[in-house]
């Protein structure tokens, strides 16, 4: 019988730690498809931070480097600046990098360096309590916001997919959520475009994905799936905001 569907190489056959309904796995399995399939896997290079993704080098089936909290862009420059041969990428939530990252992934944008940058968007910090993060939304409660993220008492939330398509360094940004099939698909060319914006040497790359965060949402996994929609989706639209094939 012939094989239609199975498990890429890019991912390796640990038992997830994440959480029931959260789609970071989604996540992970889209950006190893892709390195597999552009014939990159043996030559890439991850970087994951604190968070959510700190144990991102159990799932990814490449070399991983572990960063401190919001490092993961200057770490990322330096493997990339002393191996160029190499395919390089930060793996990052949003409690790193619109927060304690902010500075790391601006300049990275600034130098235009050569790496692919995936952000993951839940809009809270989940892996130490749902507290508030950069990207919680107004009104949206948290550990830290129980009554809701007030604007006049802490600020907006970041759409970082903006700020930094207005950085002439930034080759690629795109903004992808995976809560639909048709979503999933959008993602996955995302990355790829992505990652082969690094392989034809363009310079710097994100994709930011929205995600769930189910269980500091305080929902089940559909529930937090159409919140995502309703809510995120609304403040942080989905689309291209910076493509070089677009601007030829």
């Amino acid at each position: 019988m012939p094989i239609v569907f199975q498990k890429t190489r890019g991912l390796t056959d640990n038992e997830t730690h994440y959480c029931p309904g959260c789609t970071h796995g989604i996540i992970h399995r889209l950006v190893g498809e892709v390195l597999e399939e552009l014939g990159v896997l043996d030559q890439a290079i991850g970087v994951a931070p604190v968070g959510c993704s700190v144990l991102a080098y159990n799932y990814f089936n490449c070399d991983m480097h572990e960063a401190a909290h919001g490092r993961a862009p200057a770490v990322a420059t330096g493997i990339k600046r002393v191996r160029p041969e190499n395919i390089v990428f930060t793996y990052q939530g949003d409690g790193d990098l619109a927060s304690i990252g902010t500075a790391e992934i601006v300049h990275a944008a600034h130098r235009s360096e050569n790496i692919t940058t995936i952000f993951v968007n839940n809009a809270i910090y989940g892996m130490t309590g749902g507290q508030m993060a950069p990207t919680s939304l107004p009104g949206q409660r948290t550990t830290t916001s129980p009554y809701g993220r007030d604007p006049k008492q802490v600020g907006f939330p970041i759409r970082i997919a903006e700020m930094l398509a207005t950085i002439p360094g930034a080759t690629y940004v795109e903004r992808v959520a995976v809560d639909t099939p048709g979503n999933v698909r959008k993602a996955k060319a995302a990355i790829k475009r992505a990652f082969e914006t690094q392989i034809k040497g363009e310079g710097f790359a994100i994709v930011e994905v929205l995600s769930t965060c189910p269980t500091n949402w305080g929902m089940d996994a559909p529930t937090a799936l159409n919140w995502l929609r309703e809510n995120m989706i609304p403040y942080y639209p989905i689309g291209k905001y910076r493509d070089p094939a677009e601007e030829e």
